[in-house]
């Protein structure tokens, strides 16, 4: 899969049911290659601008499914939380 077609797909937090967005880049490991967290911008208050500017930063261990149109994760929201 490549990270293009992940950023058409919406993120959903499976404890809280609420719709994360749809995931902006992707953070990986040089050395292994591997990926190793999803990045999910905040949504905005008023059109996606003047909002907090912070975003998801979901560990991939987190990642429980990925399927054709959504990625379902579990975590904890509030410890996910980056600010910028």
């Amino acid at each position: 899969m490549r990270v293009c077609e992940l950023r058409q797909k919406e993120v959903v937090n499976i404890c809280s049911c609420r719709t994360l967005g749809c995931p902006l880049d992707i953070e990986f490991n040089c050395k292994t290659g591997c990926v190793e967290a999803l990045i999910v911008p905040v949504p905005g208050k008023v059109c996606g601008l003047f909002g907090p500017a912070a975003e998801y930063v979901i560990p991939f261990s987190c990642i429980r499914q990925i399927g054709e149109d959504i990625i379902l994760v579990e975590i904890q929201e509030d410890k996910c939380i980056k600010k910028e």
